[in-house]
């Protein structure tokens, strides 16, 4: 099983009464930025996925937004190619490059492949549409974003593997001479994982390619939903999935003294009004971005919400209800914290504490690899790196031997799609029901 790290690389040089007075992080005016801070902040967290690698994490995860200081990630290649030099063993995982905001997969094929050849085959690629945010601050059209998602993914893999020159004609991409010079280490093609929330058009396209799902977080149920919607797809094609087929995302810190984690946690996470107030629901989900079937999932999920998404802020922007006050914003956004401590979205503690919870959403949800999300907000260096040395030291060893004994299988030790079902049987769970039911009934009330 492959234990990664990810963190959203906060810009730390701004009071929560900013975001919340604002309504959202995204477009908060750049007249706030500070060029000295976000040097720090960038310095910082290119250290921590080195540290990261000197304590035992198998990977380290980046990821991208535009616009918003929720993510200083705006080019995660950069950031890439600067980590597959500055490590030696750790797995680079982009979660992943929006195709439709890059509008250039050509462009995006080679800096990928660059990527990879200096990491000598560490990169593990990620494909996604963007969240609607990324539409408005790269001014691409969202009633276009799966095409010209679906078209861009197929055609760097084509510019991978099919030897030039060519030419291309498509839709959305025309190209006079496709021939890179610069092709990936790793053959045919580097490793994938598809990241999505509650998606099943998302899912449904990774079945198709033969790829993982990641899973971006959410209660243990929903999650489950959506890894046995993954299997009976996979089922349908006579193959049976298996831990190598999914990933899931938790939000974790920890510290010696677990009441300091959970105020240091609950500061961080809640910053701002935190991933439910990345936007606000107009941009979050512009019109043709997403089905109205997943406009209806992610409003009804019970959380903060996914990206600006709830109900709640559906409402404000679309029948006029009343939009809270900032204390109102700052106390909802706690209780939001608490339940998806219940709901194990979010692991806080000790590192014993942490360790017992992460060996329960493994039991239940049995992925195969595991994204660990460092706090937003202004948390400082301190202790982020402190809680990256404990998880490493003291939690990791444990969620190992608890992996082991599951037989929790990473898509790098077992390719996916290598197992067939026998003629005339039934796939086998690829969750555990029973246990998320207990653990569930924990938590009633």
């Amino acid at each position: 099983m492959q234990f990664n790290y990810i963190t959203e690389r906060p810009y730390r040089g701004l009071t929560e009464e900013q975001i919340y007075e604002h309504g959202a992080y995204f477009g908060l005016p750049n007249s706030a930025f500070d060029a000295v801070q976000a040097s720090h902040d960038y310095n910082a967290y290119l250290d921590e996925a080195v540290l990261c690698e000197q304590v035992g994490f198998d990977g380290v995860a980046l990821n991208e937004h535009h616009g918003n200081p929720f993510c200083l990630g705006a080019v995660l290649n950069i950031e890439a190619a600067v980590l597959a030099r500055l490590t030696e063993r750790v797995r680079i995982v982009l979660i992943g490059n929006p195709i439709p905001a890059h509008r250039n997969p050509l462009r995006l094929a080679e800096e990928l492949a660059m990527i990879d050849l200096i990491s000598k085959g560490r990169l593990v690629t990620g494909w996604v549409r963007g969240g609607g945010p990324e539409q408005f601050a790269n001014n691409a059209n969202p009633a276009f974003n799966r095409e010209m998602f679906e078209e861009g993914h197929d055609f760097i893999v084509q510019a991978w593997t099919r030897p030039g020159p060519w030419r291309y004609e498509g839709k959305h991409f025309n190209y006079r001479m496709v021939n890179p010079w610069t092709l990936p280490y790793q053959k045919p093609i580097p490793p994938a994982i598809i990241p999505g929330f509650l998606s099943r058009e998302t899912t449904q396209w990774a079945v198709d390619k033969g790829y993982p799902y990641l899973g971006l977080g959410g209660p243990l149920l929903p999650n489950a939903d959506m890894s046995d919607f993954y299997a009976d797809e996979y089922a349908s094609r006579g193959l049976q999935a298996g831990p190598e087929n999914f990933g899931h995302v938790v939000n974790i810190f920890v510290d010696e003294d677990g009441e300091r984690a959970q105020r240091i946690a609950r500061e961080g996470f809640c910053f701002g009004g935190g991933n439910g107030n990345f936007a606000k629901a107009q941009h979050t989900l512009p019109a043709g971005y997403n089905s109205p079937a997943a406009i209806k999932r992610l409003a009804t999920v019970p959380q903060a919400g996914w990206l600006g998404i709830n109900k709640e802020r559906l409402d404000e922007e679309t029948i006029g209800v009343k939009k809270k006050t900032v204390a109102q914003q700052r106390a909802a956004t706690e209780v939001g914290f608490d339940r998806m401590q219940d709901n194990l979205q979010m692991l806080v503690g000790t590192p014993e504490e942490v360790a017992e919870k992460l060996k329960i959403v493994l039991r239940c949800l049995r992925p195969g690899m595991l994204f660990m999300m460092a706090p937003f907000g202004n948390v400082s260096d301190q202790d982020r790196r402190n809680s990256i040395r404990l998880i490493g030291e003291q939690v990791l060893p444990e969620a190992r031997r608890e992996a082991a004994l599951l037989g929790l299988t990473d898509m790098l030790q077992r390719e996916p799609g290598s197992v067939r079902i026998p003629a005339g049987q039934k796939r086998a769970p690829v969750v555990d029901r029973e246990a998320i039911a207990a653990y569930n009934a924990t938590i009633v009330g």
